[in-house]
């Protein structure tokens, strides 16, 4: 699986009084996408970071098209760009309920030991899981 998606409804919380989503909850969607796209190949963040890895986030741009809004169903769209080394980026695509695209954003992080807090290479068993 080189992509996966996930439907998020937009809560009231993340929104302004004008019912726009917040620019800085776009950062947490794009997370929950990552964390699904794992699960999605059988890898648990919970259970790699209990293995000792850790997935920090070192870089990160979103470019904004359009608003999204309360109650209004996002679809995120995770794209793996090319098989992880020592760093795994991403590319999103997020659209609104008219598939129009609000969002593209990416996402850069590096495999680290989190023994260490030293980067590590990509370990084999996921690659093993890896589409590309």
């Amino acid at each position: 699986m080189k992509f996966d998606e996930i439907q998020i409804r937009v809560r009231y919380g993340e929104t302004d009084q004008m019912g726009v989503v917040h620019h800085g909850n776009y950062a947490l969607y794009l997370e929950m996408a990552r964390t699904e796209w794992l699960r999605a190949l059988g890898i648990s963040y919970k259970e790699m970071e209990d293995k000792g890895i850790m997935l920090p986030v070192i870089s990160m741009s979103l470019n904004y098209k359009k608003s999204a809004f309360y109650d209004e169903v996002i679809t995120v769209k995770t794209i793996l760009k090319e098989r992880p080394g020592v760093k795994i980026d991403f590319d999103f695509e997020i659209t609104n309920e008219a598939g129009e695209i609000i969002v593209l954003a990416n996402t850069v992080l590096a495999f680290m030991n989190k023994e260490t807090k030293r980067p590590m290479r990509c370990p084999n068993y996921i690659l093993d899981l890896m589409p590309v």
